[in-house]
């Protein structure tokens, strides 16, 4: 059965995902109880494994998904040293807004346009420096993580939410790394991992931001690291439902390993490029291949035909041909995101299965056609 969810978030549920994976969920018991915490604890242990992540770091469940997390770790953790921003989609935009609107610290702000990256070899590592792994809503990602220097003075912090289980992750590189459970595992929304390595440990036991601290971004207690949060703790109630689902997905992320989850990311965007080298109204987003994300695959249409239209008649345009494969069940949720510019994004995260991009690629060429038709 032809699968036609390519949200970019909630993700794809992973295949053959039923309700009844969720039949053992600990509903109507407290998170607090034997039960509840050997869940959230056994949702860390899996997370650890999965993603290799090294036994000196810590790995915390926080509310409020990515962004959640992410902020927690930019008002717990900035402020002790000048801060950098690499900006280059609508994410990151808004970690640069909130770093310098709402804490107020006039961060360096090195800004590309949607498609480009910035130079990475131009970032000061005296600072602490804000990223994103992956352009969620660009379709452009870091090309490696050997720009990021071993003896660096400042913190990394990287928002990986649309990275984490689809791209592999350098832990010697990363002090602060946060994911939501609805991105490449498919999971529900509203909650957030936050994982800190020693260096960021030290940074929380050994500075005090200036600013009040909002109870559910709080990891410090008594002088030091509260360890209960990263040990099935939670600051808030979490959904012991999406919990549950969570753990399914772990399970299925488990049994096909690793690196197997990089392969069926990396063969849905090959998909993806085969269709795009035969069509030449369509183009990756993305400048350069070393850029290119393989999971939120963002296209732009270059025909001229289409081109030649006021840009707000090509976003309608193409907007109504998303419109379109969402009522024929053939791609849902396809358009590009709002600030980014007009044309398609396809998530082709792990839970994706190649399959149903070339099915869905498919529909999209023939309905371009005949919307072009008309013009």
């Amino acid at each position: 059965m032809h699968n036609p969810n390519f949200s970019s978030g909630p993700c794809s549920k992973r295949p053959q995902w039923r309700l009844d994976a969720l039949k053992d969920a600990a509903v109507g018991r407290s998170h607090r109880s034997a039960l509840g915490k050997e869940k959230l604890v056994r949702a860390i242990t899996e997370t650890r494994k999965i993603l290799q992540i090294p036994e000196n770091y810590l790995v915390g469940i926080f509310p409020g998904s990515d962004t959640g997390a992410f902020e927690a770790a930019l008002w717990t953790f900035l402020g002790a040293r000048p801060v950098t921003v690499l900006v280059w989609e609508s994410f990151s935009e808004g970690w640069a807004t909130d770093v310098s609107k709402q804490l107020k610290l006039n961060p360096m702000i090195l800004k590309a346009d949607y498609g480009k990256i910035p130079d990475l070899k131009a970032v000061n590592w005296n600072s602490d420096v804000i990223f994103v792994a992956n352009g969620t809503t660009s379709g452009v990602k870091i090309p490696d993580w050997d720009w990021i220097p071993s003896d660096r003075a400042g913190l990394s912090l990287c928002d990986a939410t649309s990275a984490a289980f689809a791209m592999p992750i350098d832990w010697t590189k990363v002090d602060v790394l946060t994911f939501s459970w609805q991105k490449c595992l498919g999971g529900e929304a509203a909650h957030g991992m936050l994982i800190l390595s020693p260096r960021a440990i030290t940074r929380i036991e050994t500075y005090d931001p200036a600013w009040p601290l909002p109870k559910i971004f709080r990891m410090k207690k008594g002088g030091t690291i509260n360890k209960g949060i990263f040990e099935g703790e939670t600051i808030n109630t979490p959904s012991m439902l999406c919990v549950e689902d969570y753990l399914d997905a772990l399970k299925w992320a488990g049994e096909i390993g690793l690196e197997g989850l990089f392969q069926r990311s990396q063969a849905n965007l090959k998909m993806i490029e085969e269709w795009v080298e035969k069509n030449d109204w369509v183009n990756f987003l993305a400048e350069s291949r070393d850029i290119r994300s393989n999971t939120s695959v963002c296209l732009t249409v270059t025909s001229e035909k289409v081109k030649a239209l006021p840009k707000d008649n090509q976003a309608k345009f193409l907007k109504g041909i998303a419109g379109v494969l969402s009522k024929k069940n053939a791609a849902h949720d396809v358009g590009s995101y709002k600030d980014a510019p007009p044309g398609f994004r396809f998530w082709c995260g792990p839970t994706i299965e190649a399959a149903d991009i070339k099915a869905a690629v498919a529909e999209l060429e023939k309905i371009y056609r005949q919307k072009v038709a008309e013009l």
